[in-house]
């Protein structure tokens, strides 16, 4: 569910304008189908929770993701836009979520490095995301000190970029 803006654009969408017409929250379900042979029906929050932890934030998918250089920390960005996505339309992302995105993409040393060597455009891109959602009011208890390092890292990538222009 969140390999493709497409699932978010659709249900995301469809809860936002239930949300707009009822004036509730709906109560909104993912059809896991991953395993044919026993398709499970969850609850959104749930499935979000799952996926955040399977693949999201999973150490072993991260070291995957960068063997593909470029298009690994490509496929990080895409993630979180997608995460991101999905809570705007459906509000189903807590805070800690936004939190360990930041923690294991950006903050985390040699995850940092590798995008900032390989995409400083991924980097500058999920820094300002991040910022994004708190200003937006989604990710509402970033400490100041996780914000102030997200703006120092959109200026250093956007300064990597631009020396990159020149």
């Amino acid at each position: 569910m969140l390999d493709s803006d497409d699932y978010y654009q659709f249900q995301g969408g469809l809860t936002a304008a239930v949300r707009s017409v009822s004036g509730k929250q709906p109560q909104a379900y993912f059809g896991d189908n991953s395993r044919p042979d026993q398709p499970k029906v969850r609850q959104l929050t749930e499935e979000i929770a799952r996926v955040y932890r399977s693949r999201v934030v999973n150490p072993k998918w991260i070291e995957g993701v960068m063997r593909h250089d470029y298009k690994g920390a490509f496929e990080m960005a895409a993630t979180l836009d997608f995460l991101f996505g999905y809570d705007a339309t459906t509000q189903c992302v807590p805070d800690f979520m936004y939190q360990g995105v930041a923690d294991a993409y950006l903050f985390n040393p040699a995850v940092q490095k590798f995008i900032q060597n390989n995409n400083p455009w991924a980097l500058r891109d999920m820094s300002e995301r991040l910022l994004e959602a708190h200003q937006r009011g989604m990710w509402k208890n970033a400490a100041s000190h996780t914000l102030e390092q997200l703006r120092q890292l959109f200026l250093e990538a956007e300064g990597v970029i631009e020396s990159q222009l020149t």
